[in-house]
């Protein structure tokens, strides 16, 4: 038996150097029986649900050292990538500074440091520096560190930030006195969602559910009080709250939001214990968005507006019936968000795919858009801390061209560059990047983007990696990652398809690939993978595919529909057993997300989602090579969905191909938390892409 599998490992090429072979981790079968509208599925893995099992854990171990022999001969590649990229990387650098109440604030990056040391400089940025708090100092000890950035009172006598110490995105609060140095509150289970009332000594945060990490309550805490008071509390279970503060400082928005509907709140800053103000009820469909203009509140909403108008009303009648129109509803332009300071609107737009930004005066309603040239980019608000400026703040980058910040004068109408991230080793001039429109099924046009160095032949043998998402409404933007740059100068083509689900095409994007028509997705993909092989870009034994989360599941329910189209996939974090993690509202985000996927309680959703659930359609097929990836401590998508899903993948795949599961069994949904650390994340996923394409240095 280890003789056949050995021959079976080394056909493939992912074998160990040395040794016999391991065989795959076989986990027990222990069949459920599922019943919802009279049909019944069957789950052979359902005992992985058990966090606490120590069989669990030991399976996860387990699946992990299976990965690891399986992927023994790459280790050098993969230290080898892991020094390439991390090369690229400025060690001591600092982020473009933004300005607030007479302090440039800025993050910068020491050394070998995994983790941003936040500082201040009074006036300009020649001035002596200030470290408010050194997250490698804070992160000592922990294996897992997230932190929000510190937020100072008023007065500045203190200051607060939220902690995350497992990958789950419980949050702990954490307010310090910054004459003595020590911590006079701590506040458990938020969101890390806080801001500071106008008494210096107030905070006003979102509360979690410890299991379903829901925030259902909004509440204060005055430094030497023990307990917290309610302000607001959600009590439908498809919502969640928030709490954000007003560019003008005055006002407090207590925001309720499910995937489709929207319900603000305001209170004064400086009367926290004033019972908060109802802008509009809710009502299904209705979005909006609100800040404060000072004499009006201005509003972005899809009222009569599937693409969003901007719209103000005044503070004495905010209701829906007293809305009047500013910017009017254009069917070929997204307004993503909007922006409001003293003098000027600041519109983030999307239009034809592109991001745009608009500028709008308050005095005279005049408009202009901040020019860009590039035909493939992404630009967007950075911070802008202050509500009386004459500056404003953003970031451009491309698939080429690292991040930079500017800054737009509103009285000059002209850009400045304020910090270009540096990146060492690496020349765009050697890039090429384009933008595409393929036709797919059904006549639509769906946008994909392509990085590849220059002097690409098409000659139908070129690696090509091809990434989507699909889903909320999210957009897959022509970011920049130096990381890439490792797989372009060794033949790859990187390829993003702006897939239905998104919003690059405006809110009737989303709507085509969501809900009832969450197969467009899949389609599209599918579609835009077979274009680069009809193009010549490449062939199926030279395509791979990667999603997370729920671009995992894109991924599990394409390699369902066609397995045969790549030769390997890369899954992170994949949202793959649909239709029992929806119809379980204990676990976190079910409830909130009735409007993204159906809800399985109703049969049609439930028929629809079992369609294309990846781990419901996984038959006896041809897989090809797959990486895995989860965290064990995993808050959105939890470990078991894609543990379930290689175990069953295994059980039915009928080609001599590896299907790997790596676990973080420390970190949550976004993998490792250290700037370094997450590199080696990396090295693994792109070592396993190359060792499949027969390119070992």
């Amino acid at each position: 038996m280890l003789f056949t599998i050995t021959l079976l490992l080394a056909s493939v090429g992912l074998t160990s150097t040395i040794g016999l072979a391991m065989p795959p981790p076989k986990p027990a079968r222990v069949e459920t029986k599922l019943e919802k509208h009279g049909d019944v599925r069957i789950d052979p893995y359902m005992w992985l649900h058990d966090r606490k099992s120590p069989k669990v854990l030991k399976h996860l171990k387990d699946e992990n050292a299976y990965t690891g022999f399986v992927m023994k001969d790459t280790v050098k590649l993969q230290t080898k990538l892991y020094e390439e990229i991390k090369g690229r990387i400025e060690k001591n650098d600092q982020s473009a500074p933004y300005s607030y109440q007479g302090y440039s604030y800025y993050t910068r990056t020491e050394g070998d440091g995994e983790y941003p040391i936040y500082c201040r400089r009074k006036g300009s940025m020649e001035g002596p520096e200030e470290i408010l708090v050194d997250g490698n100092v804070r992160a000592r000890g922990h294996k897992y560190f997230a932190m929000t950035a510190p937020s100072l009172s008023p007065d500045e006598r203190y200051m607060a930030y939220a902690v995350d110490t497992q990958g789950r995105r419980l949050y702990t609060i954490e307010v310090y006195d910054r004459k003595t140095g020590k911590r006079v509150m701590s506040i458990e289970k938020t969101k890390g969602n806080f801001e500071w009332a106008a008494d210096n000594r107030t905070l006003v945060y979102a509360r979690q559910d410890p299991v379903t990490l829901r925030s259902y309550q909004i509440l204060r805490r005055t430094i030497g009080e023990r307990k917290s008071a309610l302000i607001h509390e959600e009590k439908d279970n498809t919502f969640e709250l928030a709490i954000s503060k007003s560019l003008s400082e005055r006002l407090l928005f207590i925001s309720a939001t499910s995937t489709t509907t929207s319900e603000i709140r305001f209170l004064p800053s400086d009367n926290v214990k004033t019972p908060p103000t109802l802008i509009q009820a809710r009502i299904r469909g209705l979005e909006y968005m609100v800040e404060d203009g000072g004499d009006r509140l201005f509003i972005l909403t899809n009222h009569n507006a599937k693409n969003f108008q901007v719209m103000e009303t005044t503070l004495d009648k905010p209701g829906i019936q007293h809305w009047i129109t500013l910017v009017p509803h254009n069917p070929n332009i997204l307004i993503e968000n909007a922006e409001v300071f003293e003098s000027h609107i600041v519109m983030h737009l999307r239009e034809n795919g592109l991001t745009r930004l608009r500028v709008m005066s308050r005095k005279d309603g005049s408009l202009r858009d901040i020019p860009f040239q590039e035909s493939a980019y992404v630009v967007s608000p950075y911070v802008n801390a202050e509500y009386d400026t004459q500056d404003f703040l953003y970031s451009y980058q491309s698939l080429t061209r690292p991040n930079t910040v500017y800054s737009w004068d509103f009285t000059t109408h002209k850009s400045r560059e304020i910090k270009q991230t540096k990146v060492n080793n690496y020349d765009p001039n050697l890039y090429a990047s384009e933008r595409v429109m393929v036709k797919v099924r059904d006549g639509t046009l769906v946008p994909m983007s392509l990085v590849y160095k220059k002097g690409l032949q098409k000659s139908g043998k070129n690696p090509v990696l091809i990434y989507g998402y699909g889903s909320y409404g999210i957009s897959m933007e022509p970011t920049f990652r130096a990381s890439r740059a490792s797989l372009l100068d060794r033949g790859f083509v990187f390829a993003i398809a702006h897939i239905r689900g998104g919003s690059e095409m405006g809110r009737a994007w989303y709507e085509a690939g969501k809900l009832l028509n969450k197969m467009n997705t899949f389609h599209d993909f599918i579609d835009c993978s077979q274009w680069l092989i009809d193009q010549g870009f490449t062939s199926s034994q030279h395509l791979y595919a990667m999603g997370g989360s729920a671009g995992g599941l894109l991924i599990g329910a394409v390699i369902n529909q066609r397995p045969d189209l790549y030769k390997g996939v890369i899954a992170a974090v994949p949202f793959v057993d649909v239709v029992s993690s929806m119809l379980d509202e204990s676990i976190p985000l079910t409830t909130g997300e009735y409007d993204e996927w159906g809800d399985p309680r109703k049969k049609e959703y439930y028929d629809y989602m079992k369609s294309y659930s990846p781990y419901d359609n996984v038959k006896d097929h041809k897989y090809p090579h797959m990486l895995v990836t989860t965290g064990l401590h995993d808050s959105q998508v939890q470990y078991w969905e894609p543990a379930k899903w290689v175990a069953k993948l295994r059980d039915h795949n009928k080609a001599p191909t590896s299907i790997l599961l790596r676990t973080n069994l420390t970190a949550g949904h976004g993998g490792a938390s250290g700037r370094f650390a997450v590199i080696k994340e990396v090295a693994e996923e792109y070592a396993f892409l190359l060792k499949l394409e027969g390119i070992g240095q």
